[in-house]
């Protein structure tokens, strides 16, 4: 019964298409039913946890050719006065090259047509878990928000900015001392001296090439020379966040819901 009203709020809900794909056919029920089913799974374990923030991931498409299974990370907040959680996170305008920040629930951030139906959730030390809550509630995350989007954007460049990297820079200025990142070229200098490494892709020049011409949330004129003339690209996954957090963050717990 919970499910059925569950679906019933999603598909009535003006914001159940957020982070979907362009096309505008809606998911089959099976799919709804089963993606709310994980985003109750989802919110228990949240609940148990004791977080008050965590970062939490999604597996929107299939990136095992890369060695990756989560594409997407987002904030999770817990309001105890209204006793729910409330995602936060940067979306790709559907079809172009730009972005926006988005508050909406853990049902509408999963129900996209996930690849895989799981959840990633990555809970940071409770300082920062402090940090992060007031930061959320105040201008700082629009200021870390560059609305140019690129989905392979270079790591160490403010030029662009996807999804991943504005969850990063905004943990960066949680975790760095208050006053030290205000700041993208702040942040970004930050996560460099704390030993932030992106992910290395091999992006092959015809996949390049057909991807800059056919899609406009692509692009490589942010990456260094050197390294877009060979291919190796280097971008900021889900996973090179969540190996940094576990680096540099002893007590961080880690869990996944399936």
């Amino acid at each position: 019964m919970k499910a059925a009203v569950l679906v019933a709020l999603v598909l009535h809900s003006p914001f159940a298409l957020a982070g979907r794909s362009c096309e505008e056919a809606p998911l089959p029920i099976e799919e709804v039913v089963t993606t709310m089913n994980l985003a109750q799974r989802t919110l228990k374990a949240l609940d148990d946890s004791g977080a008050t923030v965590a970062m939490i991931s999604r597996a929107g498409q299939d990136l095992s050719k890369y060695g990756l299974t989560y594409s997407h990370m987002a904030f999770v907040v817990r309001d105890h006065a209204a006793g729910r959680w409330t995602v936060v996170h940067e979306l790709n305008d559907c079809g172009t090259a730009g972005s926006d920040l988005w508050n909406e629930g853990v049902g509408n951030f999963l129900l996209i047509g996930l690849h895989r139906h799981s959840t990633h959730v990555l809970v940071p030390a409770p300082q920062v878990q402090a940090r992060l809550a007031a930061l959320l509630a105040s201008r700082t995350p629009r200021r870390l928000h560059e609305p140019h989007y690129n989905m392979l954007a270079y790591a160490f460049s403010t030029r662009y900015q996807n999804s991943n990297q504005w969850v990063l820079e905004t943990y960066a200025a949680a975790s760095a001392p208050t006053g030290k990142v205000e700041t993208r070229a702040e942040a970004q200098a930050w996560l460099k001296g704390a030993g932030f490494t992106p992910l290395t892709i091999e992006v092959p020049m015809f996949t390049r090439l057909g991807a800059r011409m056919f899609r406009a949330n692509v692009a490589f004129d942010d990456h260094p020379f050197e390294q877009r003339m060979t291919g190796q690209i280097d971008t900021i996954t889900t996973d090179a966040i969540v190996r940094f957090v576990q680096a540099t963050d002893s007590t961080a717990k880690v869990f996944v819901v399936d």
